[in-house]
């Protein structure tokens, strides 16, 4: 996969740290942070640990840099963009979020929008289906999350079916690895990386 840097386009050349089996997390972080928006975050935590998947946001660590940045380098390295918005929320953090939304979207992550009831939708997204926060929540995700394991069996799938297009293979190996975490699945991309270097050309670091 080419990435392009968010703010200058140009190609992105710097090693991606990936992280396997986590969600990054958009919502409020700052100010008075809605109290259902906290309870959400607490269920879908502990709905995210029962299957081994780590929760980050924004805070979840400090670079000195620039945030946006920041936010992309660590939405590129996951394989899940959980979204969580509210009616309370002030109108230009929810711009922020569905723009990270956006963000995660195009760069072919898995993506999911969790909203309490009242909370309204940008007009791009109302094709989008989204899960609505309550008694059901629970039933609700662990749906959700049998969907996207099973994503990373047709992503498998999919890349053995490409062997005329290395790039996509490797891609979709990619996508599988951050999914499940299995190795077997990145050593399968390095293989065909290292099959496909041409002569003369220095081996990736």
């Amino acid at each position: 996969m080419i990435l392009y840097g968010l703010v200058d386009g140009d190609v992105h050349t710097r090693k991606v740290k990936y992280r396997p089996r986590t969600c990054f997390l958009m919502t409020q972080l700052g100010g008075t942070v809605p109290e259902e928006v906290d309870s959400v975050r607490q269920d879908l935590r502990r709905l995210l640990d029962t299957h081994d998947i780590a929760l980050i946001d924004a805070n979840s660590e400090i670079t000195g840099r620039d945030f946006l940045i920041k936010i992309w380098n660590m939405i590129v390295a996951v394989p899940l963009a959980i979204a969580i918005v509210h009616k309370d929320m002030p109108t230009t953090t929810q711009c922020n979020v569905f723009y990270e939304v956006g963000i995660a979207q195009s760069l072919g992550k898995e993506t999911l929008v969790i909203k309490t009831k009242e909370a309204k939708v940008p007009s791009d997204f109302v094709r989008t289906e989204y899960i609505e926060y309550g008694e059901d929540f629970d039933q609700k995700i662990a749906k959700y999350l049998t969907y996207f394991f099973e994503r990373a069996e047709y992503f498998v799938t999919v890349a053995d079916q490409l062997e005329n297009n290395p790039l996509a293979s490797i891609d979709y190996l990619r996508r599988a690895y951050l999914i499940t975490g299995d190795e077997a699945r990145r050593e399968e991309a390095e293989k065909i990386i290292e099959s496909g270097i041409p002569e003369g050309r220095a081996k990736p670091a």
